[in-house]
């Protein structure tokens, strides 16, 4: 399985990250760090050929001048292992972007996750999945409150991660236009 995200800037992501640890210091929740790189996701996909998503992702990326979105609060998606996650605001950059790598992409999927599809999408920053309980949720919650969640975020990237056993991993960032050039990482 893939993800098809936007990483953060450093900045941001190390922000991000400083939640993340204290999260665990206090708590000890980590299954979140099972992704390094602080993100957002437009959409989980199984592809046919991962050469071909990476041409239309290319495309999409070259074609993509970088733009500013915002995020502000916290939100809960509820369930036996609560996320906890910082919403991402919808603007139009966002939703254009997003709707754009869905239509680039569709015909390569094999699978997608039934979150991704535009009336369903949820931008968000995970900071706590997995190994939270309920009955966590009410002290992690007390204990973020503490801060603010709002930040700007600069869009500049679309990135693919790649599920490897428990971990989501850098595969590929394709920089937006005018921007720094495509990157690959090593996944070792």
């Amino acid at each position: 399985m893939l993800a098809i995200t936007s990483l953060l800037n450093p900045q941001n992501a190390a922000r991000i990250n400083g939640i993340i640890k204290g999260l665990e210091t206090e708590f000890g929740l980590d299954d979140v760090q099972a992704t390094p790189d602080p993100h957002l996701t437009y959409q989980l996909a199984g592809v046919r050929k991962l050469s071909a998503l990476n041409a239309v992702l290319r495309e999409v990326a070259q074609s993509t001048k970088p733009f500013t979105a915002y995020t502000t609060g916290l939100g809960v998606f509820p369930g036996p292992n609560p996320v906890i996650y910082i919403p991402v605001l919808r603007c139009d950059a966002l939703n254009q972007l997003h709707s754009r790598i869905l239509k680039a992409t569709a015909p390569l999927c094999l699978r997608t996750d039934k979150f991704s599809g535009p009336d369903c999408w949820l931008p968000h920053i995970s900071l706590a999945l997995h190994d939270t309980t309920p009955d966590l949720l009410g002290p992690v919650l007390q204990y973020l409150n503490k801060q603010t969640f709002n930040l700007k975020l600069t869009i500049n990237n679309i990135a693919v991660l790649r599920q490897q056993g428990d971990m989501f991993l850098r595969e590929r960032v394709f920089s937006f236009e005018g921007h720094k050039q495509e990157k690959t990482a090593s996944l070792f």
